[in-house]
């Protein structure tokens, strides 16, 4: 059969992006679908293979052109692609393809191989509680209710793997460094059948019309190894040097990783094992949280609706007494410290810096409001009808210091000296009033998040998405690590804090740029790890070989990327 995506390409400029992301229809480019395919027929008894999300069938077509006596069985959930997908294999006799969920059928059979590039949804966007009802019954594992339904379709696929069997996904690979992802690697890391984990940086999105960073994972039943491969790879070269090794087992290369199932730890986010770590530079680091803690920003499960300008006020006669000051978009705050003179010129200029506040309202135009709100089931939506009353807006107290939640040249603090609350646009930082606490001051702690030292270190802890896109979840940033500022010297604290005062003069001034360099100077003096201080779990992207070379000289080997590990 032909091997190309010609027949995704036509589907997709027939078939509306509405209808593509109701489905999760985001489709496998021709070289990943083929080198995907190549760690199947490496299984010499492939006889049967499992397409879980058959859509157009890619995998089927290029598998076909590889290998002719083998039977495809396909599980597709829309009509609409399923009736494409049977025309084109109409001529071939050894297509089984149902219209049926994978998730709730065929368990009890396994297969020589399987091969999928899963939908991608949020938890709230498909069957969660059932599904994971299903997971629970046949591998006996609980999973996070905030689990991405792609990892349900691996895992089940796992489940089905033949002795010998192999198995191919492409997903995103949000699961290797997100919370609820913890589980999943621990169920993986249980059955001992991981293999290779490659996750594809390429600058240009792997799915078109779909913001994530792709990943490869393959795994094997067949006892022949404890260890996991992990590659990072940037283009379609790479990709090649990786499909020349995927045929086998794990081996070092200059683009990959190799440790054993002992050596992962499920509970810690796995670009360690395949991104150099920026921490590993520094001494003396501890969690963010000792200092701080970061919550969301207030989610009111309705923007539109609970969101406020002058003129909106003015339409609905709701006085300001009702309206709670509020950052509601990003964009609104261009500086590093946000005052009440920025917030007044937002509000003279109609932007929305309000949310409805009508706890203990008895004032009828605020009643009418709510009604309002009622009528057009505002109060049935997913998080207002989990509030009571559901016009109540969650509690978070103005924070001081705030942080964005995605950005593409890292994290971006603010200092809220307007003391107004904020959406999810940002995260919440609130200093601990700790006796620790005490021994450093906002001002130092500010001076810190403004640097790029501590921007690096934090990068550590974030999730990536398509086209250098990263995240921060606020757990990212509590759990990340950053020098322990109560080890400064009196000395070097007192500069910095001078030097954050000039830097706040002159924000507005090219020369601020340099004064954060020499704050960054003082913490590098003071925090930088001694090259033979270092003693860590280690990352290499250096051939084995080369790295024996090097430590038998003495020498310290370069590129070797050495991190914190718990075991």
């Amino acid at each position: 059969m032909t091997v190309n995506n010609a027949i995704e390409q036509d589907y997709s400029k027939q078939i509306s992006l509405e209808h593509r992301k109701k489905f999760a229809q985001f489709f496998t480019p021709v070289a990943v679908a083929e080198m995907m395919v190549k760690w199947l027929l490496g299984n010499e008894n492939l006889k049967t293979v499992l397409e879980p999300a058959f859509g157009l069938g890619i995998f089927s077509r290029a598998l076909l052109s590889q290998k002719n006596d083998i039977q495809i069985k396909g599980f597709e959930v829309d009509n609409l692609i399923f009736e494409q997908a049977k025309n084109e294999f109409a001529d071939t006799g050894k297509m089984n393809l149902l219209l049926q969920d994978y998730m709730y059928n065929d368990w009890q059979n396994k297969y020589d191989g399987i091969i999928c590039n899963p939908p991608y949804f949020k938890f709230h966007d498909y069957d969660n509680k059932n599904i994971l009802k299903e997971i629970e019954t046949h591998l006996q594992c609980s999973l996070s209710g905030f689990t991405n339904l792609y990892t349900l379709f691996l895992l089940k696929s796992i489940h089905q793997l033949a002795p010998n069997g192999r198995c191919a996904y492409i997903i995103p690979s949000e699961f290797l460094n997100s919370d609820y992802g913890t589980l999943v690697k621990k169920h993986l890391l249980k059955t001992g059948t991981l293999r290779h984990i490659i996750v594809v940086g390429f600058e240009e999105k792997v799915f078109d019309d779909a913001l994530t960073t792709a990943c490869i994972v393959l795994c094997a039943n067949d006892n022949k190894t404890d260890k996991v491969q992990f590659s990072n790879i940037q283009s379609m070269d790479e990709l090649k040097k990786i499909e020349q090794l995927i045929t086998e087992y794990p081996e070092i290369s200059a683009i990959s990783q190799v440790f054993a199932f002992s050596e992962l730890n499920p509970e810690i986010k796995w670009k360690a094992y395949y991104q150099p770590q920026n921490g590993h530079k520094y001494k003396n680091l501890v969690p963010f949280s000792t200092y701080a803690k970061v919550v969301r920003g207030i989610a009111t499960g309705a923007n539109d609706y609970f969101t406020f300008s002058l003129s909106k006020a003015k339409e609905y006669a709701i006085d300001e007494r009702y309206l709670l000051p509020c950052i509601c978009h990003c964009v609104d705050v261009k500086e590093a410290f946000f005052t009440q003179s920025d917030f007044e010129h937002l509000k003279q200029s109609d932007k929305n810096v309000f949310l409805l506040n009508a706890i203990n309202a008895k004032d009828e135009r605020v009643t009418k409001y709510i009604q309002k709100g009622e009528t057009e089931k505002i109060d049935k939506k997913y998080l207002t009808a989990s509030r009571n009353p559901w016009y109540l807006l969650e509690n978070r107290p103005p924070a001081p210091i705030w942080v964005s939640v995605f950005n593409r040249t890292g994290l971006r603090f603010i200092r809220n000296e307007a003391n107004v609350s904020n959406l999810t646009t940002f995260h919440c930082i609130y200093p601990n009033q700790s006796q620790l606490f005490s021994k450093i001051s906002i001002d130092l702690l500010f001076a810190y998040l403004l640097t790029d030292t501590a921007r690096q270190i934090f990068e550590d802890n974030s999730r990536e998405y398509g086209n250098g896109l990263q995240k921060f979840e606020p757990n990212d940033i509590n759990k990340g690590k950053m020098l322990d500022l109560a080890l400064l010297p009196e000395k070097s604290r007192n500069k910095v804090v001078d030097l954050y005062y000039q830097f706040k003069d002159l924000e507005c001034d090219g020369k601020s740029r340099q004064v954060l360099d020499e704050i960054d100077n003082v913490l590098i003096k003071e925090f930088v790890q001694n090259s033979d201080t270092t003693v860590c779990h280690f990352v290499s992207p250096l051939p084995l070989a080369q790295m024996l070379q090097d430590i038998q000289t003495k020498a310290t080997p370069v590129g070797v990327e050495k991190i914190l590990i718990n075991k």
